[in-house]
């Protein structure tokens, strides 16, 4: 019975258009940062914001291949895209205020930096939190693609 959940998850195509699409949208995020920077990191793929935004590609493919599977007037499908919607209105607008917040942490400390010569600086916080609309919408492009090329057969 345990191989049979086994083989069942791998053949879940739901989960593995979200995680082929979270994985397209990382890698391609890595790779942008590595040419900008000329330095590939694998920790480049657990970094949060930037773009393309894999928040948005992941939970739009999942909810497009529930929808292609189920049906889009099923109420799982209604679940996966009331979900997505939570999951990028969070890093839209929650994480894009934490962003904001996080600049103007930054301007303070490189103030407070300047004041006082001690030899220690006060370290800045990450300001790249939230995504901008862009990076939205190119996620869920990557999203909605993914979940066709899955869903479909035609990459597995």
């Amino acid at each position: 019975m345990t191989n049979e959940i086994a083989l069942s998850i791998f053949e879940n195509k739901a989960l593995i258009a979200s995680l082929a699409a979270w994985f397209v949208a990382q890698t391609l995020k890595a790779i942008i940062l590595t040419v900008k920077t000329k330095k590939f990191r694998f920790d480049l793929y657990a970094l949060p914001g930037g773009f393309p935004s894999s928040h948005s590609a992941t939970s739009i493919a999942l909810a497009t291949a529930v929808g292609m599977i189920y049906g889009f007037g099923s109420a799982v499908f209604a679940i996966a895209i009331v979900m997505a919607f939570y999951i990028i209105y969070d890093a839209r607008v929650i994480r894009g205020a934490a962003s904001e917040q996080a600049q103007s942490l930054n301007r303070l400390i490189s103030l407070l930096n300047s004041e006082f010569d001690e030899g220690k600086d006060i370290e800045k916080v990450k300001e790249v939190i939230g995504h901008s609309i862009i990076e939205i919408t190119v996620g869920g492009l990557i999203g909605i693609i993914t979940a066709f090329v899955i869903v479909h057969g035609i990459w597995v």
